[in-house]
């Protein structure tokens, strides 16, 4: 297709008058050149900062609740008679158990699945490697509810689950440690005093420290999970009366004379036998409403004790997606602007540019050029200021967003 011949003839004009005043031209495409590419790079952080909080959904699980308890607490009001308060009894709570998970799962409508976890610190040991890492003590649904996958071997069985099996599932980073140039399933590692025999291998899951420190998880790369029954049957089952404890009870449970308690005497305060459990709710609709009747009914199942909180994680990140949404659209809005500047620079450029080729105008016009040619080229000088500044911005957007995701 071929432009007619006036308007050929127009625009080389135009272009020729760029081309003579690059330095002028330039400086006037600067507004669109930074108002495209900060746009562009914004856009860009804010697309990143979304795609982020999807990634921290996927590791806290979607629709997840999760209850945690709190070992150490001290409530209720201030009394001024000592007597009283030597008088006092403090409520008994069983901490938080299976039995309140099978409770949630049973009486709650909306909840899809319940996974109680116990968590515990201890030394891993094979062929003279020792290290220390998360053995956790797991039922079938927590490999749904937190989207894990196997990349070798398989899950728990039933069976397995109800006969306490020796048996665990490694971590990516476990086997990596341990296993590394052989097949770890069917083999066995040594967690604690117990030795437990692989039948799977967990895919690698990517974590940074900033998901770990962010978002209070913890290196499920490097966890051993084992089924729930084997964790309370051959490990530690926290909600069991011992010799102990009733001793300690008939002391009055406290030691005054030992000033230097250890870390082992808090850990002894716990006594709740799970150390997580996580609900997952039909939809993000409900979530609010049943967190709350969970908060109600474990307070009627603890004595009214305040042992256990209830935390929303897709709350929280929605919450903070509001506040990086709203932070986006206030750097957009700026950089926006630059778009305006650059528009109206243009404009002024091209009614000075008028003014200064009045001259040039009356010879056009009196060889008989039209009003509308003459417009056509300042048009044609305007549209390829713009177009240009908004290539050279674009490529400058790019290039600065990948310099950002670089050195974030």
């Amino acid at each position: 297709m071929t432009l007619p011949g006036n308007l050929s003839y127009t625009l080389a004009i135009a272009w020729g008058a760029i081309s003579s005043n690059k330095l002028r031209a330039l400086l006037t495409s600067l507004g669109i050149i930074f108002g495209v590419g900060s746009v562009i790079s914004m856009l860009s952080v804010g697309r990143g900062a979304e795609q982020e909080i999807l990634e921290q959904m996927k590791l806290l699980g979607a629709n997840n609740i999760v209850i945690k308890p709190v070992i150490e607490q001290s409530e209720g009001k201030i009394e001024k008679d000592e007597d009283k308060k030597k008088a006092e009894k403090k409520r008994f709570s069983p901490g938080l158990t299976l039995e309140d998970a099978k409770s949630i799962a049973s009486v709650i409508p909306g909840v899809v699945e319940v996974s109680p976890e116990i968590v515990m610190d201890l030394a891993l040991v094979r062929e003279g490697y020792k290290r220390t890492a998360k053995v956790v003590g797991i039922e079938k649904s927590y490999f749904t509810m937190s989207d894990f996958h196997l990349a070798q071997g398989q899950f728990f069985s039933d069976a397995q689950i109800e006969m306490a099996a020796p048996v665990c599932i490694i971590g990516n980073g476990v086997r990596a440690k341990f296993f590394p140039q052989e097949e770890p399933l069917g083999k066995t590692i040594k967690c604690g005093s117990i030795w437990l025999t692989i039948v799977g291998v967990m895919a690698e899951r990517s974590i940074t420290d900033e998901d770990i420190k962010h978002l209070g998880i913890r290196n499920y790369n490097m966890d051993v999970y084992t089924p729930i029954t084997t964790a309370l049957l051959k490990f530690k089952n926290r909600s069991l009366l011992t010799r102990k404890m009733v001793m300690d009870a008939s002391r009055g449970g406290n030691n005054d004379d030992d000033d230097n308690s250890s870390s082992q005497d808090k850990k002894d305060k716990n006594y709740n036998q799970l150390d997580r459990l996580t609900v997952r709710v039909a939809g993000t609709n409900i979530i609010t409403g049943i967190s709350e009747t969970i908060t109600r009914m474990l307070e009627r199942r603890h004595n009214k004790v305040v042992d256990f909180e209830v935390e929303v994680p897709e709350m929280l990140l929605k919450q903070e997606q509001r506040t990086k949404n709203i932070f986006n659209i206030v750097l957009g809005a700026i950089a926006s602007i630059s778009l305006i500047v650059g528009g109206i620079g243009i404009m002024n450029i091209m009614l000075a540019s008028v003014i200064e080729r009045t001259k040039e105008i009356g010879i056009r016009r009196s060889i008989g050029a039209k009003q509308k040619d003459i417009t056509v080229q300042f048009l044609s000088e305007a549209i390829a200021l713009c177009l240009a500044g908004g290539i050279i911005g674009i490529i400058f957007g790019i290039v600065l967003s990948y310099a950002i995701e670089k050195f974030t």
